[in-house]
């Protein structure tokens, strides 16, 4: 049966589905009695009629309920109204573990922590004689407060049976598979005992917990095979590839405990989830806190056996008192020890910009970007104070870094690189840099920096002056990144975006040599004294050795930090380290983003797209509204996606390897039009909207451009082209003619993300001619003045559909909304706009702009607001600071 929303069950009020299978379906729905939000799981009216299957689900309620665990979803109630049965459960907000495996591989120390908690959850069920049997990806739900396991289903108490009474056919079994009544349990995480039909106990489960584990590490099934046969033949006869081989940073120990897991014998594999937890414990614990054993590479250290571990430690203590009373008789000889490595924990303020973070080059203070009374700012924190302050004037800051005396910053905001000197005054414009990636400052007063997307790095004076262009793009790179100098002051690393033959981290020269690539990567690296190479791999921080002066790096990876944030769309990672052995970093998912609806006071109606850190951006609603066009990063390859709106479905539109992005639907819903860089420089292709045929080139031109609008009347594309010399303009390509592109505003400054009014007279647009972004109208195709709608900074602007409002993000990032008035003489009057909702979008700094930025939010026809919003608090992880890092290097 299905249910309506508003239907009622005793005290429950259904609210709406969250999912169905073949053992039932399951609503979101409200307890009126206890005014919480729960989930409610219908038995099927065939389902009910089946004695067998109504048996089942009594055992599920009893199962469930015999158990009271932090990791195992609670059992509320059981009832029955009007000839149906239901469960009602704790509601679960967050993903199934099987869907976030869709993205790949967790880090390891997420890995780590959700298994321990897992394998808590299995060790209470074991303990009161109850099995799960279908322990899989998609029964475990990661919440915010860890993994939940649920579904028990099809678990059995352990006790004599007639042999075969409890075997039955499982929904989630591949149909054709086998005949009902031989095989219970999700194929793919089946024990081979399951596959041979015999008795399912504990162990059965440690097996399918294996198998798990083992994907959340890899990324990749324990068991594969192209047919079900096959399948069946490699879970009963093979073995899986060792750990240590797919994710060469994973511990040893971490191998040898899967394998056990995955032991084709029962008797050969762990035999309590207990012993699991705790071996899983042990391992975590290692990993977190630096230990030789499981921090460097698999196969460097073996732990010794649990049963020898007793005297050996008895026998080091004997050895350490031995070496304690020598040491005191020959102290007078003895060189001054090395300072232990330390960490300690630093808290900021709330923050939408987690990445911008860096300390001092001496390590002695660090500077970071947090919001205080609606504001963001720069704080600097001495590291020997317990209080950071704000820096006066530099709202909107973000990407700091430091002169390499350590008494003055660079930063950017408004669209501007600045610098701010620690002993006061006013922050000085350097030059113009619309979309801020990164700066770097060296002895001779040289800074390099990052402008804008779809460019070369350029340098300036820290004193100001003439920026000049520094690096150019070659062989199909679409940007340059992050730029650090090394220790000479003249050669610097920065990070190149592209396709994979050409994408990493490379090596360039203020002498304009022709840069090389140090080493193939996702996100940019830095350098560390005396001689490493830090970057960013599945999360974990680690080191590699590194011949600054010859740009080599050597050695194998080793592991410095886990669950390390990366920014997968500013290719960016949340770390930094000074040249005096402190290194600073955040951990956690903060870069994870999802679409959601909101009405017009910011009330969350609805979720279209779960949270995923997958770099996800631009978000266009198709004319008809049934489909999303959005860019998305998956295995670091960048592409339109497409996603339906009415069943949250993604699907990939575009599959070059080079990077395609900025999709935009034409006015009648029949195609899009997206940049790409396949052919070198950033053109504008057209691709039919149903993936009937590939996609073609619509405008080839030696400038750099991304497409911002379409008429409504389908006649004009609007797109912005980022000029040496004018920065961002707006130009017109008409779709009819000899199709001429045209310039629409070209000035100076920058103009950027113009978008058509419903009746195509205006474009409204952002510029920065006041030195930060204001929102504009104009008339279209001109010529004419301008209007100024937004009063304080703005950006992004979108049209109500009636033409009526024009809706804008602050800087504040408040969604802002300003009526539209047509006057007398036909020209347009803006009212006094007025705030809606904090919007918290995917807007990076609000104040920024650039010739490929486009309004991270689409607006309906019906009022309601679809956000690409942070999936995570503002309240950021905590700043771990570590001390004398290096110290965990050596063996």
């Amino acid at each position: 049966m299905t249910l309506a929303s508003g239907t009622r069950l005793g005290p429950y009020e259904i609210l709406g589905p969250l999912g169905a299978g073949g053992m039932g379906e399951v609503y979101k729905a409200h307890d009126s009695r206890l005014d919480r939000i729960v989930a409610i799981k219908i038995l099927p009216a065939a389902v009910a009629s089946d004695p067998d299957r109504r048996q089942r689900l009594e055992r599920e309620a009893r199962t469930v309920a015999a158990l009271n665990h932090p990791h195992i979803c609670t059992l509320y109630d059981i009832g029955h109204q009007e000839g149906t049965d239901f469960l009602v459960m704790e509601y679960l907000e967050g993903e199934t573990l099987a869907e976030r495996l869709t993205k790949g591989a967790l880090p390891l120390g997420q890995a780590l922590r959700f298994a321990i908690e897992i394998a808590s959850a299995l060790d209470k069920a074991h303990r009161a004689g109850i099995v799960h049997r279908d322990l899989k990806p998609g029964n475990v739900v990661l919440t915010k407060a860890g993994a939940k396991l649920l579904d028990f289903g099809l678990a059995k108490t352990v006790v004599p049976v007639v042999a075969g009474a409890e075997r039955s056919i499982l929904p989630t079994t591949p149909p054709n598979l086998t005949a009902q009544g031989a095989i219970l349990g999700t194929f793919q995480y089946m024990a081979p005992e399951q596959l041979e039909g015999d008795d399912a106990d504990s162990r059965t489960d440690i097996f399918a917990f294996g198998a798990m584990l083992y994907e959340m590490v890899t990324g990749k099934k324990a068991f594969e095979g192209k047919s079900q046969a096959s399948l069946i033949v490699a879970i009963l006869e093979h073995e899986p590839a060792r750990i240590s081989r797919l994710q060469p940073l994973t511990p040893s120990a971490l191998d040898r405990v899967v394998k056990k897991c995955l032991a084709k014998d029962p008797g050969e594999r762990w035999q309590s989830a207990k012993d699991l937890h705790d071996e899983l414990t042990w391992i975590a614990d290692a990993v977190a806190t630096g230990s030789g054993v499981t921090a460097m590479p698999a196969g460097v250290v073996a732990r010794a056996p649990r049963g020898r571990l007793d005297w050996r430690l008895t026998a080091a203590s004997l050895v350490v008192a031995v070496l304690a009373v020598a040491t005191a008789l020959i102290a007078v000889r003895r060189p001054t020890p090395e300072l232990p490595l330390t960490r300690l924990e630093l808290s900021t303020p709330p923050t939408t910009d987690p990445f911008s973070f860096a300390l001092s080059p001496d390590g002695r203070q660090i500077v970071f970007v947090a919001t205080a009374e609606g504001v963001t700012k720069m704080w600097v924190r001495p590291l020997d104070q317990a209080t950071a302050q704000p820096l006066a004037g530099t709202d909107r800051a973000t990407a700091p870094f430091w002169a390499p005396d350590g008494r003055a910053l660079g930063f950017f905001a408004d669209g501007k690189l600045k610098r701010i000197d620690l002993s006061g005054g006013a922050p000085q414009v350097l030059a113009d840099a619309a979309v801020p990636r990164g700066g770097t400052w060296n002895r001779d007063g040289i800074v390099v920096f990052a402008a804008t997307t779809g460019s070369g790095l350029m340098q300036v004076a820290a004193t100001g002056g003439t920026a000049t262009v520094l690096t150019r793009l070659t062989g199909g790179q679409s940007s340059h990144w992050w730029p650090q100098f090394l220790p000479d002051g003249r050669r610097f690393l920065f990070f190149v975006v592209g396709p994979p033959n050409t994408q990493g981290v490379y090596v360039g020269s203020l002498d304009r040599g022709e840069p090389t690539r140090v080493q193939a990567a996702d996100s940019a690296a830095m350098y560390a004294p005396p001689g490493y190479l830090l970057l960013v791999s599945q999360g974990v921080l680690v080191a590699r050795r590194f011949d600054a002066a010859r740009g080599v790096i050597s050695g194998d990876p080793v592991s410095i930090a886990q669950s390390v944030a990366v920014d997968t769309t500013a290719r960016h990672n949340a770390f930094s380290v000074s040249v005096a052995g402190v290194l600073a970093h955040r951990s956690g998912a903060v870069s994870r983003r999802q679409l959601v609806w909101v009405d017009r006071a910011g009330k969350m109606l609805g979720v279209l797209l779960p949270p995923e850190d997958t770099g996800l951006s631009y978000v266009e609603l198709g004319p008809d509204e049934r489909q999303v066009a959005v860019l998305r990063i998956v295995q670091g390859n960048l592409d339109v996606w497409l996603i339906e709106v009415a069943r949250g479905i993604a699907s990939r539109f575009t599959s070059d390897p080079a990077v395609d992005t900025a999709p935009l639907w034409s006015s009648d819903g029949s195609r899009l039009v997206f940049r790409s860089n396949r052919h070198g420089q950033f053109d504008l292709f057209e691709k039919p909207a149903n993936g009937a045929a590939e996609e073609q080139p619509l405008l080839a031109t030696p400038q750099a451009k991304a497409p911002l609008a379409w008429s409504p009347d389908g006649r004009f594309l609007l797109y912005a082209v980022q000029g040496p010399r004018t920065q961002s303009d707006l130009w017109a390509l008409p779709m009819f003619g000899d199709r001429k592109p045209f310039p629409f505003v070209q000035t100076s400054f920058e103009e950027v993300q113009g978008q058509f009014s419903p009746d195509g007279r205006w474009v409204a647009y952002a510029s920065n001619e006041t030195g930060h972004y204001e929102v504009y109208i104009r008339p279209f195709p001109g010529p004419g003045g301008k209007w100024q709608v937004s009063t304080a900074g703005g950006v992004t602007p979108r049209y109500r559909h009636d033409g009526k409002e024009l809706f804008y993000v602050a800087p504040d990032n408040r969604m802002m909304a300003a009526p539209i008035q047509i006057a007398a003489d036909g020209m347009p009057s803006p009212g006094a706009p007025v705030a809606l909702f904090s919007s918290r979008i995917t807007t990076g700094n609000t104040g920024n702009g650039g010739y490929t930025s486009r309004a991270q939010y689409a607006v309906a026809a019906d009022g309601r607001f679809l956000l690409n919003v942070s999936a995570d608090d503002d309240a950021a992880s905590p700043i771990t600071i570590v001390q004398n890092w290096t110290a965990g290097l050596k063996p």
